[in-house]
């Protein structure tokens, strides 16, 4: 008859009763409670941890998105440079050189507008992934806001009309500058209003006060954030940043800034129409900053130009006597 032996470790005790009490023993003084137990329903191998995104990435756009619009935009130029050289192979308006395609206004109008179409087919592929939400909503468009304000917005446009008259009478431009000698291309004239009462706001807006202004705002407030020790900014209802007003100046400033450098080979780097640039642009920027709203500066910009082009039709009689400009 073989005698008993003694429970092994790990096993259990049969000379102990077989229901055993969990209830938790009293605590000694100073003694911390356990945490409580994890329920069996709910096993922490196949537990899901969700991570909230960073203030920092709820910020759009920011730089990042204007580095990658920038390598787009070089992509589409690359597609432009093609589409006018396969043109001069074939002879397309007559033109056979560099030189001529230069000076020719479908050559130029036409690879600025490929230019601005694949840029733009190339955002609304890119973007729309990196942002989680549609293009035009990461921008704010917001196009009944700009419908609501349609009034303000045409009284925006006759200010900057009145400042170009003002700058025209106190701080006149060159003579012939590059952009009056295209005009005076025939059929240019009427190229040009199209071409700057539609593709040439839209596109232009949504490179200066949809990406670059709004990265500018996003920037200074996130160094002043870092300099100072201050938490990052609120967001509104739509996810979109709440920028502080230094911010807003700067960047307006800033946008301004570069976008009369842009236009400045227009008129030949001419002071006058310089400055009247970069007040042109800090009104498309309040427009667009104080509706929050990029329809807003959109619809201000093609106002102006139409307006700018109307008086010119009228005081050279229908483009017929381009001398008189």
């Amino acid at each position: 008859m073989s005698t008993p032996r003694e429970p092994l470790p790990f096993e259990p005790d049969e000379r102990e009763p077989a229901t055993q009490s969990f209830e938790p023993k009293p605590l000694q003084q100073g003694q911390e409670p356990a945490p409580p137990l994890l329920p069996e329903t709910s096993p922490l191998l196949f537990r899901r941890y969700e991570v909230p995104e960073s203030r920092e990435e709820l910020r759009i756009p920011n730089m990042g998105h204007v580095c990658i619009l920038a390598l787009i935009a070089v992509c589409g130029l690359f597609g432009a440079s093609l589409a006018a050289r396969a043109a001069l192979e074939v002879h397309l308006f007559g033109v056979k050189t560099v030189a001529q395609a230069a000076g020719d206004i479908h050559y130029t109008l036409g690879a600025e507008a490929i230019l601005y179409l694949l840029t733009f087919a190339g955002c609304l592929l890119i973007f729309p992934m990196l942002w989680h939400r549609g293009f035009f909503a990461g921008l704010q468009w917001r196009g009944r806001t700009a419908l609501a304000l349609r009034r303000r917005l045409v009284s925006a446009a006759m200010i900057c009309f009145l400042l170009a008259l003002a700058n025209g009478i106190l701080i006149p431009g060159p003579e012939n500058a590059p952009i009056d000698r295209l005009f005076r291309t025939p059929g240019a004239a009427w190229l040009l209003f199209a071409f700057g009462v539609t593709a040439a706001p839209f596109f232009e807006e949504l490179a200066f006060r949809g990406f670059l202004l709004p990265a500018f705002c996003t920037a200074f407030d996130w160094m002043r954030e870092r300099w100072e020790g201050l938490p990052p900014g609120t967001l509104d209802e739509n996810g979109h940043p709440l920028w502080s007003k230094p911010a807003m100046g700067a960047a307006a400033v800033l946008t301004s800034v570069l976008f009369a450098l842009l236009h400045g080979d227009q008129t030949g780097y001419a002071v006058g129409p310089f400055l009247l640039l970069v007040c042109v642009s800090l009104v498309l920027s309040w427009a667009r900053l104080g509706t929050k709203s990029l329809a807003a500066s959109v619809v201000v910009h093609a106002c102006y130009n139409f307006i700018l082009f109307s008086f010119m039709f009228l005081g050279t009689s229908g483009f017929r006597h381009l001398d008189k400009m």
